[in-house]
């Protein structure tokens, strides 16, 4: 069985999230491990329909964010690595400067220490230069940043359409095969 982190921290892009715990679902092979911050349980309720309670149904384990000293808070713990989505900028800082207050965090720092993959679906706009600093910072250490952008190549008609394209390609990084992922095909 693969584990794979999956952080919801209070950034727009709970779409986003709720496509990469129900990709996640339907793979056998795999299973999901959710934190989720206080500013990720708010954004759940301001932006989306769904409560914090069926977003925490899609995942196989739940972890409160409180608890630093949960599993996935060591390297013992084996994952395939974590996928911060949505990740606000204050992750972000909290990621690049080694503050780990939080589970989510902590989890995040212990994947860098690994030399484990971790995925930043960094969303702000505009990108002040504190921001860009903190994501060069990451790169380098070979944090993976994909701030969640528009594609129009794949021709979305849908929103939804918009969110699929994104999955697949958070989902991509981890050899992960997302039936509504339309590759580049000319």
């Amino acid at each position: 069985m693969k584990r794979l982190i999956i952080g919801i921290s209070g950034a727009s892009g709970i779409p986003i999230a709720v496509s990469v715990l129900r990709a996640l679902r339907e793979l056998p092979d795999w299973t999901s491990c959710l934190v989720i911050s206080k500013g990720g349980e708010k954004t759940i309720e301001l932006e989306s329909d769904y409560t914090v309670r069926e977003i925490t149904a899609l995942a196989d384990e739940l972890y409160d964010n409180t608890n630093v000293g949960a599993s996935i808070a060591s390297g013992t713990y084996r994952t395939e690595g974590m996928i911060v989505v949505p990740c606000s900028m204050k992750t972000v800082s909290g990621i690049a400067n080694g503050y780990s207050d939080t589970l989510l965090l902590r989890a995040a720092d212990v994947v860098i220490k690994e030399r484990r993959k971790l995925l930043l679906v960094a969303r702000e706009t505009p990108l002040s230069t504190i921001h860009l600093k903190n994501m060069l910072s990451l790169s380098q250490m070979g944090v993976i940043i994909m701030p969640p952008m528009q594609t129009y190549y794949n021709r979305p008609e849908t929103v939804q359409d918009m969110t699929d394209h994104m999955t697949g390609k958070i989902l991509d990084v981890f050899g992960i095969d997302y039936h509504r992922f339309r590759r580049w095909n000319p």
